[in-house]
């Protein structure tokens, strides 16, 4: 199997954080980085044009170095460069970098200074109070530096990759998997198919013929690193990206208890195990038996059907009130992405995008969508060119041009209003009601206190030109924690004033959190699924979204984008 255009972008990105680290040169740094911004953006794999004789070197951002470094990934999986990086440069300093406010020179200064290696010997010199004594820290400093640490360690997070990354392992090896002659059925189980923020090892189960090779045409794949253990029901191997997949073979007899006892979560399991032991039943991944005889197992609605339950979808196996849920009748018939009827959030090259506005609505047209909003950034996000009044005034005219001569599309005229500290938008009304909705976002003093945070959105809410507040709490999934918010009472504050929430479906973000979508939906609160996309293929971040949205219980009815443009119009009107 081809070297994938993610792990090439990957590899990138670690050379350039440890480039960072030893203090290369930043334009150097910068190649890297930009360069898996590309490979992450490109509609074809970087394999393929190799393969067909293409000159990678044309493409934007890559030259002839670059081009040659990623051919020297894709034919041996690896760089030599990198791996004489990762020689002399201690592993764990890169982890260290993922923690909010550790760049690369504060990373090495503490290596210099204190000898710390790690984030494990970052936190013991935290806790001693050796961090603040180093040049550039600080008392407030070491204590972020130590509630980051326990946040991770809470959240479990540490060692989980993203949703996005599992996907590009998980979707060709299932492919994979199924061409081989005798397999019947493949699927991956786990956190990945109850669509998780982040996943740890793969559980894969396949079920075929007695006679069948699946565990030789495993061990074989080619994006496997290392083989750990291999027998002839189980085998575990570990990925060029680091993830562990563990591969199962189940009998039909037995394929839907596996797939319920694999996919979880533990929590789930345990309640039902417990209803088991009071109708005098056992239950494990071999099926439910009733006095030694097995009484199902085939498939999951067969285990379900033990209990007096309706089959519960894998988003809702949490032991979050499923069950009872189920008892009753009342489980929710989830959103699906095909009830979805537009975006309403997304970038052009007038900002931070990189397509044009008929490039993005052509796009969003394919996809079935019968209109996209376009929400490019405002003045004060100066790193993402944002627009003053007079430039979206004439994105304005241009949208209402295209609108005039596009069929099957509308393009909303729209923009992501950055919400300043004291809670004011940053364009004047003046502007903001030529729109047809705006989404609103803050880009900035992110460490505000709770109580601050929570008012300054709720001032800016009672701007009647604000619609729906973007990314609410601007956490990234291994990259930043979500500010300070009192969520119920700013969400009960969005409800009185006729405002909504997004859930923003980048799969760094995943803002909201399916806990916080789950109170929305128990608030009355109406949430809007959107992509957040940049470039045209960033439109398919929505189905990400849509897996969040599962997970918090939300139905069509909750969707603000499910309903059609003249349904929502009058939703978003407040004036």
């Amino acid at each position: 199997m081809a070297v994938r255009n993610g792990e090439v972008a990957e590899i990138f990105n670690r050379l350039a954080d440890l480039l960072d680290i030893e203090g290369a040169n930043s334009f150097r740094v910068r190649a890297y980085r930009n360069a898996a911004t590309v490979l992450n953006n490109l509609p074809r794999s970087a394999a393929d044009m190799i393969e067909h004789d293409e000159d990678l070197a044309k493409l934007p951002g890559i030259g002839k170095d670059l081009a040659m470094k990623i051919r020297e990934v894709v034919e041996t999986g690896t760089l030599v460069l990198l791996r004489e990086l990762e020689r002399r440069t201690p592993s764990g300093l890169r982890r260290m970098m993922h923690i909010p406010g550790l760049g690369p020179k504060k990373v090495l200064l503490l290596y210099e200074c204190l000898g710390v290696d790690s984030v494990e010997a970052l936190e013991r010199a935290a806790r001693t109070g050796r961090v603040r004594e180093v040049p550039g820290f600080g008392e407030k400093t070491e204590k972020r530096i130590l509630e980051e640490i326990e946040r991770r360690r809470e959240e479990g997070d540490e060692g989980r990759s993203g949703l996005m990354t599992a996907e590009e392992i998980v979707q060709p090896l299932l492919s994979y998997l199924r061409q081989i002659p005798g397999v019947r059925d493949a699927v991956a189980a786990g956190s990945f198919r109850r669509r998780q923020e982040t996943v740890g090892d793969l559980d894969i189960l396949v079920t075929c013929r007695r006679s069948c090779e699946v565990m030789e045409r495993f061990a074989g794949y080619e994006a496997i690193e290392r083989v750990i253990s291999r027998g002839e029901t189980r085998s575990t191997v570990v990925f060029r990206s680091g993830i562990q997949v563990d591969l199962r073979l189940i009998p039909a007899t037995s394929y839907g208890a596996a797939l319920h006892y694999f996919t979880g979560s533990r929590a789930h399991s345990i309640a039902l195990r417990k209803m088991a032991q009071k109708n005098h039943l056992k239950i494990n991944e071999y099926g439910v038996f009733r006095k030694g005889k097995r009484v199902a197992g085939r498939t999951e609605e067969e285990i379900y059907a033990q209990f007096g339950l309706p089959y519960i979808e894998p988003e809702l196996r949490e032991d979050r009130g499923e069950i009872a849920a189920a008892a009753e009748g009342s489980l929710p018939r989830l959103v699906r992405i095909e009830d979805i009827r537009g975006d309403l959030h997304s970038h052009t090259r007038a900002t931070d995008g990189r397509a044009s506005l008929q490039e993005m609505a052509l796009a969003a047209r394919e996809r079935g969508y019968e209109y996209i909003a376009i929400t490019d950034h405002t003045q004060s996000v100066a790193i993402a060119h944002g627009q003053d009044a007079s430039r979206l005034a004439q994105q304005i005219a241009e949208i209402d041009r295209l609108n005039e001569k596009l069929e099957g599309i509308v393009i909303l005229k729209a923009a992501e209003v950055d919400i300043l500290e004291d809670g004011s938008l940053d364009l004047p009304d003046e502007i903001l009601k030529e729109l047809d909705l705006t989404v609103c976002s803050i880009h900035s003093r992110f460490h505000l206190p709770r109580e601050k945070q929570t008012e300054r959105i709720i001032r800016a809410m009672d701007n009647p030109y604000f619609n729906i507040l973007a990314h609410p709490t601007g956490r990234l999934i291994h990259g930043r924690p979500p500010y300070g918010l009192h969520m119920e009472r700013l969400m009960e504050a969005a409800v009185q004033r006729g405002c909504f929430m997004e859930l923003n479906a980048q799969p760094d973000r995943l803002d909201l959190n399916d806990v916080h979508c789950r109170m929305a939906r128990d608030l009355g609160l109406k949430i809007a699924v959107s992509s957040d996309a940049h470039v045209e293929r960033d439109l398919d971040f929505m189905r990400f979204g849509i897996g969040q949205a599962r997970r918090g219980w939300l139905e069509a009815c909750d969707v603000l984008n499910t309903r059609s443009w003249e349904v929502l119009r009058k939703l978003l009107k407040r004036v």
